[in-house]
């Protein structure tokens, strides 16, 4: 069947989600990125290292885990398993993302390929947008965004690696802290439930109070906590609005 004039081509679509790399999310993210490539010229790391790095270990927290890890000293599996355990949190933002790009006739093979992509920023892009795609279109779309974005960044750390190296500490740490710093704003911003609002104010305050009792663990202890916390609230508060009603 011959697709509508207004819903566009395959083509088009993917050229509009390479087009995303002009985009707000795309841009913080890069400044990231010039980060981590500061972070890894003062490590000692060779740039085709780097550069391999970013293609196939698509998150940016998993990457300083796994220079950092170097850096210490850990051996192979240690620092597979903490990079594996840091990217496990991806995967409640692929279940929330699959729902809504796929069609009935999209193969698994390709939701798994794209799955590689799904990152914060990644994500935040898909989500706040991928509604306004025709569905037939949205898987397109996603790949265009989540292709371009990796090889963008490839390449700008590429070009950028040789002149980063004398950055000073904090400046590598600000450009840092602006991916989820924005991810947080965008979450907040667009949330649709009360209940995401609580676990991001329980997370706020769990994650320094962790991060001072049992810094090994702060992140899975403030996220799991966090979370189970804000859904019992939820849960009760939800029960009593129905013993009213």
């Amino acid at each position: 069947m011959e697709e509508s004039r207004d819903e566009g081509t395959g083509r088009a679509w993917f050229l509009a989600g390479m087009r995303g790399i002009v985009s707000l999310p795309a841009m913080i993210l890069m400044l990231s990125f010039v980060g981590f490539c500061a972070f890894t010229a003062q490590a000692g790391a060779p740039l085709e290292q780097v550069i391999f790095m970013i293609g196939a270990v698509w998150a940016l927290p998993a990457k300083v885990i796994l220079v950092s890890s170097i850096m210490s000293g850990a051996n192979l599996l240690t620092a597979f398993i903490a990079v594996t355990l840091s990217s496990i949190r991806l995967m409640p933002m692929v279940a929330a993302l699959v729902p809504e790009i796929r069609t009935t006739r999209t193969p698994t093979w390709l939701l798994l390929v794209l799955s590689h992509f799904v990152a914060i920023t990644a994500w935040v892009f898909a989500m706040e947008r991928v509604q306004a795609v025709p569905r037939q279109h949205r898987v397109t779309f996603f790949a265009g965004f989540g292709i371009t974005l990796v090889l963008a960044n490839m390449a700008l750390v590429a070009l950028v690696y040789r002149f980063v190296a004398e950055f000073p500490p904090v400046v590598a740490g600000c450009l840092f802290f602006l991916t989820p710093v924005y991810f947080l704003a965008s979450i907040w911003s667009s949330a649709r439930h009360p209940v995401i609002y609580v676990a991001l104010a329980i997370g706020l305050v769990a994650g320094p109070l962790f991060y001072w009792l049992a810094p090994e663990f702060d992140i899975l202890l403030a996220g799991a906590g966090g979370g189970t916390l804000a859904w019992a609230l939820e849960r009760t508060w939800r029960k009593r609005r129905e013993v009213r009603a």
